[in-house]
């Protein structure tokens, strides 16, 4: 029997990702993971294939969530992190089978790992407090009298984390795997991370910021180390962020990925390539105008991690590339060749390259399948699919194919998106319009599954979503076309998109519209209803609506405001100009306004300034706080929150629609 989308299908679909392939390029790992109703979190599970016979073992089981599987060189263990007592640590799976080993009971868990060739040590990253061993357990703080946080940086606290505790910092030790026996490789009162590690087993790659404060600094410089001497050299340590190290199989070329800081936040994604033999660097992908990496935003995938770049053993390279609504793989030389090697409209979210670089391990996704895993022959274009976890789902629900569509905004610019009509959709009928907005705002609406969209289409609604500029994966003048002048441009995308449904899709009702978004597209919704009436409903969600109170309260509002509104406390006019509770006066389209309690991206004082403001002024506004929550409610929150908040949507658009 044929069904259509359901909230509760977010039980029912299955996040396929992290493929990980063996040393033998026979077998490989991948996660699995799926929402625990009764236990109301997720659980993520180790599955092995043998890529002969496509034959699929699960390896661990239980009420947990297991992440960054690794082989080890000789290809007879796996890594990987899992939370089984009260931290997370190190576990190691023999490929023939048993119970996996525990490796670490640091007290502080930890946090990254790579095996070293040798296959003797494991390197680990694990928090300490100031003064303390690594191994050394800290004092229990006494509940009962609690102590004072004391701030004295601006960088202080973090979304998902809360307040950050100053005097700890991440350090680097290895494991012996005899022995368990822990030694500490890293020292002094600054955070570090493993980047990658050559082939031979004898230079790390390290990220450690050493300045003292770095409530200002944009960067965290990656230092080549000598394992026996510890003596560094510098890979790079200009602003910007960079990182995902992979060394070529000869050890000679390092490859990373990475972004300068020329348009702050808003900078293309590029691969770098140092040569270890002349010591020089260069940004192989400096001629391509698209982001390298994924940037693309959906709320099926869980837990996703690709590598920033792979290399083939002929020193050829593959990396994701966003690309008009795609992320695909791409394949580059270190001459300079450049283009794409897996098709168009399809959202590549992992991958695993086999060393002679003609055949690769993916999980894909599109509009209408949320995820498997393939063998792709890169070569001939042809792809078997290797898992089928979300065929059942697919077999049983009805669901509706997104259309892409293209049109020119008010200056000229063309803008890319899609529409979808309601999953029941029948000829000559009219239906209710909902336009999406995408946060960030520099992510793209991709070609990938989206369960909110086939959920509204389900419900009776068409389904509009673009990508206005601010979005990436079209230009880097693109991207940078919105910093500096939020509402101006970018909302006459989005109307120029409403407009252009309107003339070219007669079954949408014109005076049914609706609108929402969350984050950056929660401050173009609070704009949008102060700009233009309409809309018959909107709902905001985690947005921003003062930006002068964003910029003391946001975790990253006191260097995101200059970044992106080009003004700081210094020109208030501009943040309050921008600011969509400026036009509060102007709204009459009913709001309802969706926040989480745990935000500190986008704090509920946004929301609760919006809120109290409009309901002063005899509008027609809702307020629906989420405790426990913080702004990624939506993608990764706790699940039935998820299905209170798209409750919460659905229900306000039938009740305006």
């Amino acid at each position: 029997m044929t069904k259509y989308m359901t909230k509760e299908s977010l039980f029912e679909i299955q996040s396929i990702a992290n493929p990980v392939l063996a040393p033998n390029e026979q077998e490989a790992v991948f996660i699995r993971t799926h929402i625990n109703e009764k236990e109301n979190n997720y659980n993520a599970h180790l599955f092995h294939i043998d890529l002969e016979s496509g034959e699929i073992t699960q390896w661990t089981y239980g009420n947990e969530r297991v992440s960054s599987p690794q082989w080890s060189t000789d290809g007879k263990q796996v890594a990987f992190l899992v939370k089984r007592n009260e931290k997370q640590q190190l576990y190691i799976l023999n490929r023939r089978g048993g119970e996996a080993q525990e490796i670490t009971t640091l007290p502080n868990g930890v946090n990254s790992f790579l095996w070293s060739p040798c296959g003797e040590k494991v390197w680990i990253t694990s928090t300490v407090k100031k003064g303390l061993d690594i191994t050394k357990e800290e004092e229990k703080e006494d509940t009962k009298f609690p102590k004072a946080y004391v701030v004295d940086k601006m960088k202080y606290k973090a979304d998902s984390v809360g307040l950050l505790k100053q005097d700890r910092y991440s350090q680097i030790a290895a494991v012996d795997l005899a022995t368990k026996e822990v030694n500490t490789f890293t020292v002094g009162n600054y955070s570090h991370s493993l980047q990658g590690i050559s082939h031979d087993g004898k230079t790390l790659v390290i990220g450690v910021n050493r300045e003292e404060n770095t409530d200002n600094v944009f960067r965290t410089p990656l230092y080549l180390v000598d394992v026996d001497t510890k003596e560094e050299t510098v890979l790079i340590e200009e602003d910007g962020y960079f990182g995902g190290v992979e060394f070529s199989f000869d050890d000679r070329y390092i490859a990373f990925g990475g972004s300068d800081n020329t348009f702050r936040n808003a900078t293309h994604g590029h691969v770098y390539i140092y040569d270890t033999e002349t010591k020089t660097t260069q940004k192989l992908t400096e001629m391509l105008d698209l982001p390298v990496g994924d940037y693309g935003v959906a709320d099926i995938q869980q837990g996703v991690s690709a590598p920033s770049v792979m290399w083939t053993e002929n020193n050829d390279l593959y990396f994701q590339v966003s690309t008009q609504g795609d992320i695909r793989l791409y394949y580059a030389t270190l001459e300079g060749a450049l283009y794409p090697a897996s098709p168009e409209n399809e959202h590549v979210y992992g991958y695993a390259i086999f060393k002679n670089g003609n055949r690769a391990l993916l999980t894909v996704s599109n509009g209408t399948f949320p995820g498997e895993l393939f063998d792709f022959d890169i070569t001939t274009g042809e792809r078997k699919q290797l898992t089928t976890f979300n065929e059942k789902f697919l077999n049983e629900t009805t669901l509706s194919e997104p259309e892409a569509i293209s049109y020119t905004s008010n200056d000229g610019l063309t803008v890319h998106g899609w529409i979808m009509k309601p999953a029941q959709y029948t000829e000559g009928e009219k239906y209710p319009l909902i336009v999406e907005v995408h946060g960030g705002p520099h992510t793209l609406y991709a070609n990938t599954f989206f369960h909110e969209m086939q959920l509204l289409a389900a419900k009776g609604y068409g389904v509009l979503y673009v990508n206005p500029r601010g979005s990436h994966g079209y230009s880097q003048e693109f991207v940078d076309g919105v910093r500096g002048n939020y509402g101006d441009g970018d909302y006459e995308d989005i109307m120029a998109g409403v407009d252009y449904a309107l003339e070219n899709y007669s079954w949408i009702d014109e005076s049914r519209l609706g609108i929402t978004g969350g984050s950056y597209g929660g401050f173009m919704t609070n704009w949008v209803v102060g700009h233009t009436n309409r809309f018959k409903a909107a709902v905001t969600q985690r947005s921003i609506s003062n930006w002068i109170s964003f910029y003391g309260v946001s975790d990253i509002g006191y260097y995101f405001s200059e970044w992106q509104m080009l003004a700081d406390m210094n020109d208030v006019e501009k943040l309050w100009h921008h600011s969509p509770l400026k036009y509060a006066a102007n709204v009459e389209t009913p709001l309802l306004i969706l926040h989480s309690e745990r935000d500190f991206r986008c704090p509920i004082e946004q929301a609760e300034q919006l809120y109290i403001t409009l309901k002063s002024m005899g509008k027609e506004v809702g307020f629906v706080r989420f405790p426990e929550c913080d702004h990624n409610l939506s993608r990764t929150g706790i699940p039935n929150l998820r299905l209170e908040r798209l409750e919460q949507i659905t229900g306000w658009f039938e009740k305006y629609l």
